[in-house]
């Protein structure tokens, strides 16, 4: 059984039609749920189909960059393989512990491109435009402008680089990571407590609605992905009572434009709003 799930892993990376089945039936699932349990009543500028239009115009840019990217992850990943180089390798890791720290690591590379976008004012200009959505719901979550996606890609590398993480490990948390990413930026309403006891281990909706509050410092908070260990021992956890959430920037970036894409795509070239 183990090496079946391995080989489906091993080579899901060549089945795009798969790969993008679990994005989008991730999507759907999640739509479904934030329509029967919403957490807010968004105030769509027009329509909700019409946002999520706006947002899968930035899915579809990230998806052409990561379909570049990813023939570097393979060829990374297997020459780390070829040559025995990288954690797993010098730790002599049996199958279990290498997607243990294979997946830790990528997870790793998620929350720390993350802080390095909020802490770096020229990639800052970047990564607004996940931040300027007002009205969160599951198609935010692949709202990224293009340098953003690629930034995250080199991030990715890295510690694919540094891991030694076969492709197996890597694909095991991309798929982690879209239903995720779902998940998280889903506008759904969880009982307070269930999603508080979930996010000891994992990154909870609502920690991540935190994360998505217009004013500092809970924007610069909660950068994990996936597992909610790397805020909690970095010290870049806060929590704050959902019902306070506001979506949006307090500045940067005017509200009524936060679905003008063409405006989203230029933003980080020009003059930012104060």
């Amino acid at each position: 059984m183990w090496n079946d799930i391995l080989n489906h892993f091993q080579t899901l990376e060549h089945r795009p039609l798969e790969r993008m089945a679990i994005l989008v039936g991730g999507l759907l699932l999640f739509w479904i749920i934030e329509g029967a349990i919403p957490l807010f009543p968004l105030r769509y500028k027009k329509t909700k189909l019409r946002h999520a239009g706006v947002n899968f115009v930035f899915t579809v840019i990230h998806l052409i960059i990561h379909t570049f990217l990813a023939i570097l992850i393979i060829k990374l990943s297997d020459w780390c393989a070829s040559a025995e180089f990288g954690l797993v390798y010098w730790t002599n890791a049996n199958i279990l512990v290498t997607i243990f720290i294979g997946v830790l690591a990528l997870d790793f590379s998620s929350w720390l491109v993350h802080l390095v976008m909020h802490k770096v004012p020229l990639l800052w200009r970047f990564h607004l435009i996940h931040h300027s959505d007002t009205n969160v719901d599951v198609t935010t979550g692949l709202r990224h402008h293009p340098g953003d996606s690629l930034l995250r890609g080199i991030f990715f590398l890295l510690l694919i680089f540094i891991s030694g993480a076969p492709m197996y490990s890597v694909m095991i948390y991309q798929t982690l990571v879209v239903l995720a990413t779902a998940f998280t930026h889903a506008n759904i309403s969880l009982p307070v407590k269930l999603d508080k006891a979930l996010s000891y281990i994992l990154i909870s909706p609502n920690m991540h609605k935190v994360h998505h509050h217009w004013k500092q410092p809970y924007t610069d908070s909660n950068y994990g992905a996936v597992f909610s260990i790397w805020d909690r021992l970095l010290g870049t956890f806060s929590s704050l009572d959902i019902k306070q959430v506001r979506y949006g920037l307090d500045r940067y970036y005017p509200e009524e434009k936060d679905e003008d894409v063409l405006e989203l795509l230029k933003k980080p070239f020009g003059k930012l709003e104060k």
